[in-house]
């Protein structure tokens, strides 16, 4: 069952606190032994300051109430050094807690330090500990704390490395708190940064781009608009590229997105050539599926890769996002990601064939007869496809489809703009770096 699991590909492109909530995924599905995910919790909590969970995941592990020593020693050490941050905040987070004081502050950083340095004796050194303890608040799993107090701290930071290291963390608080209309915009926020900051190499923006993009996942299968703007961010030539050469494992996403997105998009062609060049370097149930539909036609192939997508979303943590409804918990997105695959076979198949046995159709659509019958009548109704029933022979006959030359004009010219704009956007790019050489 653990077969097309991608949790060790992505995991090390999350902050640790963000893989529990795969940790956790996995057990529920119990798609590795217990033991062995209690195991991986302990490992990434010795790393955090989350001792009292560690301490209950121990218990459960090893069947008892007595934890280590240097558990307790540690848990001491931790609520000292929590205490002693708080302490070297408060100045700061008192002024915060001031609504107002707060009014005094202004759009100019270089303003509101000297005021705070003036009139509140608060300095470097204070908005230094208002950084080290959100951080902390975080590492101790206080989410909303460490959101609050880092947002706090951007407004004035003046150091831009410092000020982005905030923004990661508060993107993952507000990831880990389900806030997801916030962490999209956190998530636009950390993208228009990435994209124009000048990096020490190349390499590091587009190890960026990857880190942005596997956080991003979260949000995407999350948020209501999630599965269009995945397309627009992941889609883009960087971000493409960066999945490419150094995350093809993304593209199980990507795909994923394509096939349930009800608007097909002009992208969606170019998409497959990509699909089919990186067979080499990745393939799994869901991309195999669309290479046996749109480049090998093999319909056979794609009913098998269906019933096998089918388990792949069942048992991955982003895809497979259960929803309660009364005694009973459903996969929406198996459901569409079904239907929308089916629809794709349906066209395909239709448009490379005139007349179409119904039986034979329904097999590959994994459907019985009455339902496959109501399906196409549904399907050909509400489609653009120009087909018949014929019930006396049970096929479907294809009326002959001319293209319209207006429509062929339009579709080679519609992404012209785009491109246009990619072309000057790079030129624009090369000018401002001219005079940084």
């Amino acid at each position: 069952m653990a077969t097309y699991d991608l949790t060790p590909r992505i995991a090390p492109n999350l902050d640790r606190h963000l893989v529990f909530p795969l940790l956790e995924f996995l057990q529920e599905r119990q798609l590795y032994p217990d033991e062995q995910i209690l195991k991986a919790k302990i490992e990434l909590l010795n790393k955090t300051n989350m001792v009292d969970y560690a301490m209950d995941i121990h218990k459960s592990l090893y069947h008892t109430d007595d934890v280590p020593q240097d558990m307790i020693d540690r848990r001491l050490e931790v609520v000292a050094r929590l205490k002693a941050l708080e302490d070297g905040a408060a100045p700061l987070v008192t002024f915060l807690q001031n609504p107002n004081a707060v009014q005094e502050l202004r759009a100019d950083k270089q303003y509101n330090l000297q005021m705070l340095n003036d009139r509140y004796q608060i300095g470097p050194d204070q908005i230094e500990a208002l950084y080290q303890y959100a951080k902390f608040q975080f590492e101790c799993g206080n989410y909303s704390g460490a959101a609050d107090y880092l947002y706090q701290y951007r407004a004035l930071c003046t150091n831009s490395e410092r000020s982005l290291s905030a923004l990661w963390g508060k993107l993952a608080a507000e990831i880990l708190m389900q806030n997801w209309d916030i962490a999209l915009e956190e998530l636009n926020r950390l993208k228009e940064i990435i994209d124009s900051k000048s990096f020490s190499s190349p390499l590091n923006q587009v190890q960026s781009r990857i880190w942005l993009m596997h956080w991003s996942l979260f949000i995407f299968f999350n948020h209501d608009n999630g599965r269009t703007q995945i397309i627009d961010l992941f889609n883009q030539d960087k971000y493409l590229n960066a999945i490419q050469t150094s995350a093809p494992h993304l593209l199980r996403y990507l795909a994923t997105a394509f096939i349930v997105n009800k608007r097909r998009r002009p992208q969606f062609k170019e998409f497959i050539k990509v699909i089919q060049q990186d067979q080499c370097s990745y393939k799994d149930p869901i991309t195999e599926f669309l290479a046996c539909v749109y480049v090998n036609y093999e319909f056979d192939g794609a009913q098998k890769k269906m019933k096998e997508c089918e388990e792949v979303i069942l048992n991955d943590p982003f895809l497979g996002k259960r929803v309660e409804e009364g005694n009973f918990s459903t996969v929406p997105l198996k459901d569409e990601f079904l239907e929308n695959a089916r629809l794709f076979i349906f066209e395909t198949y239709c448009r490379i064939h005139q007349r179409i046995e119904m039986r034979v159709l329904f097999e590959k659509l994994n459907l019985n007869y009455e339902d496959g019958e109501r399906w196409i009548v549904n399907l050909i109704r509400n489609s653009k496809l120009d087909a018949k029933i014929d019930s006396d022979t049970g096929t479907v006959i294809m009326e002959p489809n001319q293209p319209n030359v207006y429509e062929q004009l339009i579709d080679h010219t519609k992404a012209l703009q785009g491109r246009t704009y990619k072309l000057v956007g790079q030129l624009l790019e090369h000018a401002q770096a001219q005079p940084a050489r």
